[in-house]
């Protein structure tokens, strides 16, 4: 047992379950789940007080080889039943596992409501910019001029950014990682599992029959000196071998890459996850127009605010106590009501 959670010590093996892993080989999803299945053991938490859930999509098999508790829900709703789950089981860990299209495009309304309520929950976004399950349509992610089977001659459409759109919603937690960096990749889940209130986490992942590649020009070993740009609070914003690289806020109140050298270590942008305002970190989303810029990495936003689970029953409890115990019938024959006579 812990001495902090008296929590029962497990493993990796503790929290995987005896289903078959049924995505494709080589997939990022794998690395994902191997992130997540070791870092569960070390949050001192219970496999009995623990769900995931998902809707539809590659993302959404997760549910399934997690040894916890887990609903693979109905395309786009996985935020909607996990918040009805989070507001009256309040004592439990929910994880919401969605993808680029199951959050963004029929699940997008649900997703910037959770995010903006503030709900309790942990969102693992894998973003892949395709819709995989469905064998290659673009998805809300994709690139203008992405060739698809649902995009014959290039897709018209001005793709998501998926940290603005949660910033843009008051997410008070917000991040990026991705596949190819388990140790980042598990260091940005924890923080997101330890806030309380909605944390919001994009993760790049391939998908290497559909979309093969899609962030290779900023994650893969050979670029990610030059091209991720970490996000440390409280630390000067500076990339690249030897940080040689940063970034400045102008005059003209725009950000924009610089050599350290000709601008000097004073001049750079000091990140500041806490800030209230979440302008900076919005501007910070904006960085990069995709994948193939220098690219933020890291925690955008994270700050502290009662979460919704908190406020509502806060909230009856005021009712309750100004007002008594309710009365069901009371309520079910108050208004207009009428009484329907025997045939």
């Amino acid at each position: 047992m812990t001495a902090e959670a008296s929590v029962k010590l497990t493993t990796r093996k503790d929290w995987a379950s005896d289903q078959e892993v049924r995505w494709c080989p080589g997939c990022g999803d794998y690395s994902i789940l191997a992130a997540v299945q070791l870092l569960l053991p070390e949050l001192g938490v219970a496999r009995e007080d623990t769900v995931f859930v998902s809707g539809i999509g590659c993302a959404a098999r997760f549910p399934y080889y997690m040894s916890t508790y887990g609903m693979h829900s109905i395309h786009g709703r996985a935020p909607a039943i996990a918040t009805g789950l989070a507001l009256s089981r309040p004592e439990l860990d929910v994880w919401v596992v969605t993808g680029d299209g199951d959050a963004l495009s029929i699940g997008g309304n649900h997703l910037i409501h959770a995010l903006r309520r503030n709900v309790n929950l942990t969102i693992l976004m894998f973003n892949n910019q395709i819709y995989g399950l469905t064998k290659g349509q673009f998805s809300p992610t994709s690139e203008q001029g992405k060739v698809t089977k649902s995009t014959p001659f290039g897709s018209l459409d001005t793709p998501f950014n998926p940290i603005s759109v949660a910033l843009g919603a008051e997410a008070s937690f917000v991040a990026r990682t991705h596949d190819l960096d388990r140790k980042h990749m598990t260091a940005t889940i924890r923080r997101a599992h330890d806030h309380r209130g909605a944390a919001f986490v994009e993760i790049y992942q391939n998908c290497n029959v559909f979309n093969d590649g899609a962030f290779e020009g900023v994650t893969g070993k050979e670029h990610r000196d030059d091209m991720l740009v970490p996000l440390v609070h409280g630390e000067p914003i500076r990339f690249g071998p030897d940080g040689r690289r940063g970034v400045v806020l102008g005059s003209d109140a725009r950000l924009s890459v610089v050599d350290v050298a000709d601008v000097g270590e004073g001049a750079l942008l000091v990140h500041d996850e806490a800030r209230e305002d979440p302008s900076l970190a919005f501007m910070l989303s904006r960085l990069a127009r995709g994948p193939f810029e220098p690219t933020p990495i890291g925690v955008f936003r994270a700050v502290e605010r009662p979460d919704y689970s908190t406020l509502v029953t806060a909230q009856i409890d005021a009712v309750r106590e100004r007002r008594g115990p309710g009365d069901v019938d009371a309520l079910l024959r108050s208004g207009t009501t009428w009484t329907v006579g025997e045939s």
